[in-house]
Parts: structure tokens; sequence; C-alpha cells
């Protein structure tokens, strides 16, 4: 008996080089060099030139660390944005900036400082900026290659930073166009101040904490009222702030609220009567312990209208120490006092608390500026001055305690009724130094928001399609105001997610008068000329330019008292004016780059307005809002038409991310471990949106996905091994290809609008998830499952199996493109493979697809037999897993007729379901039993026609003998 033909050599296999295994952290950096050495960046600017340009203006992160996952995640968002525009043949370029000014760099500097026993006070201000320059540089290089390394595509050679003269200038300029404008002040009022870093700071510079806080009663005697009766009484406050009491000048009440007088006769001052919002005396009661006994209290009480108290004044407890202390305070009608906790009387301390400071000053009440930039309280002062050795800084715990010097102090003078450590709440803390702030009353450089805007002297732009460039005024008179003029721009630009619309503008309708100045030394400087006498400011633009000139030539340094005279001109007297030593706040730096970069001749691929400002949530109190404001009140429009958000990454159980938890995800590590690729997958695969999580689990499920699509295309590479890309004339039309082709490239068609939309959401997470769907469910585990059988068996010559190729055909040049954007190395990788002479893949654009109408399917009835596909699945599993059959195609399967709908054979069936045959009955189970026939030896179908000594069946038969040569 002679042996059987082993027919293996004539299964055409696909074959290819590409290898399963990434190894992407070894080969990722040899495709970024290519890149570089190739110059792709340059290459595709070349390549869209002329085209419709598409801005997505980078937010500069602060230059001063390695990248953490937060930074990972939102650069490989941006560079989604700008790939999927370049992909679609706009005109994206991208150009990187970084903010190099503000206490990030100069904390790091005084803390180096510091370990050497160094002072900073000692050290020559140009010194120590060019300190904070190198910092800033060092860490800029550092972060430029982790960008890099991510695969981020931009202008890394020439990014901004706001530390260039040139960019120096530009923010010099643009500041320069408020003071010409009349829209800067110098005013005294509560701004949020850091006693540890001694400076001012913005809503943006600073995070809530959960703390701990002493709260105290505290009883103001009444000395002075138009009732009678309340003469000798106390007013009772309630604070959580002690520390604020040595500055007290008033109380408040609420004009509408009901107060109680109640008379006590046995307390902890004696026989006296207190006064007290009526809905909180039990309130009271339980916090102090008082009680409102019969024993204790008169039943006699008193109600009085809020109103009634005008004219009442009050003494402050402190009042034996004479001097400020012993003046009398008012009582003043305050429409922001309530009944929700507390007294419903407000103690008021304009030096530490907006509407104390607005209350005060509406009355004629002054600060006094006792607390220092510390913290502590002046040298001079009556009560705890800097020489009393219990004075601490306002922000010491002890210093507030129950038995601390406020407290004690208070006690003795018998006005402390109550005085506990346990009052819990949200404080705001600086995010650098991690320290409690305060509200300190300080002189300081303003931008006021309820202000015309009077004359633009710049051109203000149209509004595009989009809008976020309309303005409420235009060149010449404008009698909006900053805030309206905001909120107009916030109305008509796009937000996405639309929250967020919502979130800004809610902020900046409340928003304050924004504060410029900041106490330090490494920024840049307000650059303004006040004169001694009249305090008013120097506006005059041949001053301006020459200021502007001299910085872009020296950089801030230029801004010292030795060039004064220069920079005055002759026209003016040095010693008539005072250069104004604060530096501006860094939001103003990058609020400005929109002018000093998009609208500068250094970038001149770029243009302004933006088509988009992408960056975390929290940047809608920073960079959006600070960039909106600078823009509004200098072009009277935003500077972008689109403002999209991320939410923030946590670890993998919801917690926030922290060094002494230990479950922080270093973004290097992963590279190392993974690769690239699989960061991009990752971030692109989360509903950034909101806030999302990473963890080592979740990477090992990124990394699978990724492996899955990786074998796609390695499928792709190795199925259209030789495939001749012009045709050789042969292939079959679309039109007349295999109704299965026609379905896929239908679901193609769908998918491509799916993406399209996807990119147009900036819906990254659809985007992601329907071509991982797409390769995963209808390619993988259908078509190419289905196919295979086609493509090793059928004759190359088959109509069949040359469909399938030229579909495979369609389908690589698809997907490399749509996954280019996502896996930018894996794609290079895959594209190069394939054509190692054609350039880059991300030189590509969007596939056309081009399926014409009449070529589409019902997908509705392919989905219907895909769940008969189903059930046939899951009830040959059972016979299979009990070895009773190895594979679908020894089976024979019965399924109910009216499950298939029209238009399939059993025929077509068997190749669907790739089983050895299928009969149909009027059942309603499918039924699955071992197939009698013989086994294709070549094949390894089950059918009728092969002989019973297993040899071919009948396709087989005639491909072998074509292969042989047997006519």
């Amino acid at each position: 008996m002679s042996e059987k033909r082993d027919y293996r050599d004539t299964v055409f296999l696909p074959k290819t080089d590409f290898p399963m295994k990434a190894g992407l952290p070894q080969k990722e950096p040899g495709i970024l060099a290519r890149w570089e050495e190739d110059g792709l960046y340059r290459q595709l600017r070349e390549a869209r030139a002329g085209r419709e340009k598409f801005i997505l203006h980078d937010g500069p992160p602060y230059a001063n660390g390695n990248i953490h996952i937060g930074h990972a995640l939102n650069k490989v968002l941006k560079d989604a944005v700008v790939r999927t525009q370049t992909l679609l043949g706009k005109d994206a370029p991208y150009v990187p900036g970084w903010d190099c000014h503000g206490l990030p760099i100069e904390w790091k500097i005084e803390e180096a400082y510091r370990k050497k026993k160094k002072n900073k006070d000692e050290v020559p201000p140009a010194e120590f900026r060019q300190e904070c320059r190198e910092y800033a540089a060092e860490w800029v290089a550092v972060q430029a290659a982790q960008f890099k390394r991510l695969g981020v595509m931009g202008e890394w050679d020439k990014p901004y930073l706001t530390m260039a003269p040139e960019a120096e200038a530009g923010i010099v300029a643009e500041l320069l166009k408020f003071a010409e404008n009349d829209m800067l002040y110098r005013g005294a009022k509560p701004v949020m101040w850091s006693p540890v870093e001694k400076t001012a700071l913005a809503e943006a510079e600073v995070e809530y904490e959960d703390i701990v806080s002493t709260q105290i009663d505290v009883a103001f005697e009444i000395v002075e009222s138009p009732i009678e009766e309340l003469v000798g009484a106390h007013a009772v406050i309630w604070t959580t702030t002690p520390w604020t009491i040595p500055v007290n000048q008033a109380l408040a009440f609420g004009p509408d609220v009901e107060y109680t007088l109640f008379m006590q006769s046995d307390g902890p001052l004696g026989s006296c009567s207190f006064l007290i919002a009526t809905e909180l005396l039990e309130e009271f009661k339980n916090r102090t312990g008082l009680g409102f006994e019969q024993s204790n209290f008169n039943p006699r009480t008193s109600q009085y209208k809020g109103s009634d108290l005008a004219g009442t004044k009050v003494r402050h407890p402190m009042h034996h120490l004479g001097g400020f202390f012993a003046e009398p305070r008012p009582m003043l009608a305050g429409d922001f006092v309530t009944t929700d906790a507390g007294t419903g009387i407000v103690h008021m301390a304009p030096d530490h608390g907006e509407d104390d400071f607005d209350l005060c000053k509406a009355n004629g009440i002054t600060p006094k500026f006792v607390v220092d930039d510390d913290g502590r309280y002046r040298e001079d002062w009556g009560w705890l001055p800097r020489t009393d050795e219990r004075n601490a800084s306002v922000i010491n715990p002890k210093f507030n305690a129950p038995d601390g010097p406020i407290c004690s102090d208070l006690r003795e003078a018998g006005a402390l009724l109550s005085a506990s450590a346990d009052y819990q709440h949200s404080y705001p803390h600086s995010w650098r130094s991690k320290a409690k702030v305060i509200f300190r009353c300080t002189p300081q450089w303003f931008v006021p928001m309820d202000k015309p805007l009077g004359t633009f002297d710049y051109p203000v732009a149209d509004a595009g399609p989009l809008g976020g460039a309309v303005a409420l005024g235009t060149q010449g008179d404008n009698t909006a105001t900053l805030r309206e003029t905001a909120m107009s721009a916030i109305e008509h630009t796009r937000f996405v997610p639309a929250k967020g619309k919502n979130r800004i503008g809610s902020m900046v309708e409340g928003r304050p008068d924004w504060v410029l100045s900041r106490q330090r030394a490494w920024g840049v400087p307000i650059t303004l000329f006040v004169h001694r006498e009249s305090g008013e400011y120097l506006v005059d633009r041949a001053v301006n330019q020459r200021i502007i000139e001299a910085i872009r030539q020296d950089s801030v340094d230029a801004w010292n008292a030795d060039n004064a005279a220069q920079l005055l001109g002759p026209d003016y007297k040095v010693e008539d004016y005072e250069m104004v030593t604060d530096i501006l706040d860094v939001w103003f730096d990058s609020g400005s780059t929109h002018a000093f970069v998009l609208e500068s001749d250094n970038w001149p691929d770029l243009q302004s307005p933006a088509d988009l400002y992408l960056e975390g949530s929290d940047q809608h109190r920073g960079w959006f809002q600070s960039s909106l404001l600078e823009s509004c009140a200098t072009r009277g429009r935003a500077p972008y038409k689109q403002v999209l958000t991320h939410g923030f990454t946590m670890a993998a159980d919801g917690r926030k991310m922290s060094k002494s938890l230990g479950n922080t995800i270093d973004p290097l590590k992963v590279m190392e471990e993974y690769g690239a690729d699989i960061i991009r997958l990752w971030a692109l695969s989360v509903d950034y949106t909101e806030d999302h999580r990473i963890g080592p689990e979740i990477l090992k499920g990124v990394a699978d996905q990724y492996r899955r699509l990786r074998n796609t295309f390695r499928y792709l590479l190795g199925a259209l091994k030789d495939f001749d890309e012009d045709g050789d004339g042969d292939f079959p039309e679309v039109s007349d290809y295999p109704e299965l082709e026609r379905y896929v490239l239908t679901l193609l068609s769908d998918l491509d609008a799916r993406l399209r939309k996807a990119i147009g959401d900036y819906d990254f997470d659809a985007y992601t998830r329907a071509l991982v769907d797409f390769c995963n469910e209808d390619l993988s585990a259908f078509f190419f499952d289905i196919r295979k059988d086609s493509l090793y068996c059928d004759a190359p010559s088959d109509t069949r199996r040359q469909s399938y190729r030229g579909t495979l055909e369609l389908l690589f040049h698809a997907l490399v493109r749509y996954a280019a954007p996502v896996l930018v190395f894996t794609t290079e990788e895959v594209w190069q493979t394939r054509f190692p002479d054609a350039g880059s893949v991300h030189l590509l654009e969007w596939p056309k697809i081009n399926l014409a109408d009449e070529h589409r399917v019902d997908t509705a009835r392919w989905a219907h037999l895909r769940k008969l596909r189903e059930r046939v699945t899951e009830a040959i599993e059972p016979l299979r897993r009990e070895k009773t059959i190895r594979s679908g195609l020894e089976a024979e399967v019965t399924v109910p007729a009216s499950a298939v709908p029209e238009g399939f054979t059993t025929d077509d069936l068997a190749t669907l379901f790739i089983t050895g045959t299928v009969t149909l009955d009027d059942g309603d189970e499918v039924r699955v039993a071992k197939s009698d026939d013989a086994k294709c030896g070549r094949c390894w179908r089950l059918l009728p026609e092969v002989p019973e000594d297993g040899d071919l069946c009948n396709r087989c038969e005639r491909v072998v003998e074509q292969m042989d040569g047997v006519s």
C-alpha cells in the first residue's frame, strides 16, 4: 500500500517577515531616529502646504521634572488630534511650548539654596534668574525627549518658551496694551497669599484639601444702639479663623434675618444677654453647651429684624489694649450674611476677607495691613506683635488652637464662649508648597472685570464658522466690560464636553478682578513707571516700545534701575518715577501665548484664533480662562474656536495617585516595559472626558488588545504577500465580488463614516473602540476565519480567492491609515514591511473607500445570519471539548430553515459556519453530529465527494492538477 501524498506544499499559507512578537521598547527608538533623520515633520508641512489649516495650540506644561502619566495622556490626545486632522488632508502644524517662569522653578532653586545654607536675597537678581533659566532649559530638553519618545510629532527643534527674550517681550507688549487702554489699576484687596512662598496666588495656583480648624464663639459687648435694651448686651460671632480677630473692625448682620436677645442670669459672663439669629439658637446651644434652661435664662426674650440693628456699635473684646482696639466697631448690614451656620452675626476683618473688604470699604473702613508676608503680625501691632514669644505664623494650628494665644487672651478677657478644634471643612492650599494660604490685603496690580474696555487699537478678527472670534465691540469705542466680552466669547465657543461651557462661564461670571502681580523674582516684570507724586503709571507708546525692544534684546534683565533713564528717554526725569518691582502672574504669561506664538512670524505656519485648545479640566480656571481674558481685553474675542478638556488619571481602584500610596504609574517605565504604542492605545481607549484609570492589570489588558491588532496586520501582510498592487487585469470588479466580500466592504464603509464622526467629536474612545472591534469581531473572528480556506486552498486564479485578496488590499490600506494616529510606531513598521521604499505611513491621507450604493449589501440581513452562526458555534463547542470532533469541519450541522435569511444555500452556510455540511429542517434547534464523510487530505473538509481512502475533494484535486501541470 503506497503512502498518501503530503499536500502541505500545495497550500498557499500566508508568509511575512512581520514578527508576532512586537519588541516595541527596542524597535520604537530606531523608528523615531529615522523620522528625525528623514525630517518627517518638515516633509508633512511641505506635503500639506496650501491646504486648509487646523491649529491646535499647545498649553505649556511647567519645565520642572520628568513627565507623569497625566502629561502622557495630554500629549497623546493632542498628537491624536493633530494626526487625525493631518490624515484628513489638513495642514495641522504643532508647536509645543513650555511655561518657564514662576514659583515651580523658583521654588526648586530656593530649595537648592537652602541645602547650601545660601540666602536668595543676597544673590544678585540677574544671577538668580540665570540659575532659574538654566534649570528650566535642562528640563525642557528632558521633557522634549520624553514627549518625542511617546511618538508625539511636532516642531521640537523650535518650541516656544515663555522665558525666551522674544516671548518675554511679547508678554510685556500684551501687558502694555492693557496699560494703554486703562485696563490696569493698583489697589489693595484681600488676595490669596502663601506665607510660605511669600507671594500672592491666583485661584488656579491653589488646591483645596479637607482640614480640621478651631471654631470659636466670641462675645462683643454692645456699647451704643438705637435700641436701648441692647446696650450692655453681647453680639455673638462665630468664626473658624481665630487669627483674624486681632484685626476685627466691624460686625455684619443680615438685614432680613430675625435676631433674638436672650437675657441670661447665670453664665460665663455673669448676668448678661446674647444677641443671636433666631434660627441658630439650637445650634449655638449644642456648640457652646450653655443651654437655655430656665435656671440659666430669663424666660423673657426680644426679637428684632436685622435692619433694626443699624447704628449699633460694639467694642472689641481686647479693648483694654487701647489704641486701635479701643475704638467702637459698627454693626453693618451685609447681604452675604446667612443663617446656614454660626450665629448670624459675622465679624469683619477687611484685611482678610473679600466680603469684609467690600462692606468695610463701602462704609469708609480701610485695611490696616498688619500681617507681614510670612504670616506673622507686624512688630508694632498692639496684640501679638512679632516680639511676642507667642507669635507664630497665622497658618500654624497651634496659634489658632483652643489653648493657643488668641483663644487664651479672649478667654482671659471673658469674651470666649466656646472653642473647639473639631470643625472639618475644605480649605485652599498652595499646590506647590502644600501649605495653607490666607486671605491677605496687600497692594497689588489688578485688571478690572467690570470696566468698559474702551478703544481697541489692535486688530479684531471676524468670527469663524465655529465662533470663538466674536466680539461685542470692534475697533473703536467699546462699552462692553471685560466680563461681558468674555461671557459672549464663551457663548460662541464650542466646548467638548459641552458641560465645560457652564463650568468656565460660571467662573468668569462670578470672578473678582484679575490679580496680576506677584512678589517674586523669576518672571516677567510689570514694566510700569509710576509717578511718585500722582501715583499714576506712565502711558507713552514711545517709552513702551523702548521697554519692549530692550527686553527683546536682553531679556527681563533689562528691567532694572540702571536702565531707567534710557527707557524713559529725554522727556521724563528718573527721579520723578518709581519702577514697579512686582512680576506678572504666570497665567498672564501663558495667557498671552496666542499673541506671541500664533500671531508671530517665528511660526508662519500658525494662525489665530486657534481651532482648538486642549487641556485638563482644571484649566477652566487656569489657562483657558487667562487666555480668554487676555485676548478679550486686547482683541475683543476668544483666542480659540473650540475648547476640549480631559479628566484626571486615577489609580486602578479609583483613588488619586500618590507616591506615598505606591500607586503611581510612571509612563517612562511603561515605555521601557511595553513601548509607547501601549500608552497611546490606553490613552485613546479611555473616556478621557471624565476621570479615568490606569494600573498594571489595565495595562496588561491594553497589551492584549494591542497583540490582537498586531496580529490583524500580520495576517494582512502574510495574505497579501506578492500581491500585485496594480493588478494584472484578471482581478474581478467589486460588483463581481461574492456577497461576503461586499458585506465586509459595506462594514468598512460604515466604519469609515463612524471614524470620521469620532474625529469631528474628538471622541477617540469611540474611534479606537470602533477600529479594534472591527478588526477583532468583523475581521479576525469572522471574515478572516471564513476565508482562510479560500486563501489557503483555492487556485490563485479563482475568482473567490482574488475577490478576497482584493478586499484584503482595500482593508490593508484603510486600516493602516486609520490606526496610524493611534499606533504610530507599529503602523510605520507595518507599512515599511510591505513598502520599504514608499516613505512614511504618516505622509498618507485618509483612505478612499468609494463603495457605490449599488454594491452595498443589507447589513441587517447579515447580522441575522451572524447570530445564527454564533448558535452553530455554541452547539459545536461541547463536541469539540469532548474530543468527539476536533473542529467544525468534521461536523454535520442542521439548522432551522426559518432562521436562514433568503438567498443563502446550504453550501454557502457550510462555508460561513466553517463546517463539513449544513442541512435545513423545520425544527427550532441547531443540531450537530460527527460527519461520516471522508476528510480531504488538503483542505481537511469532510465531504461526501471525498473518496473513502481520504484523498482530495473535487476543488483541491483541480488545484493540485494545475500546480502539477496535469491537464
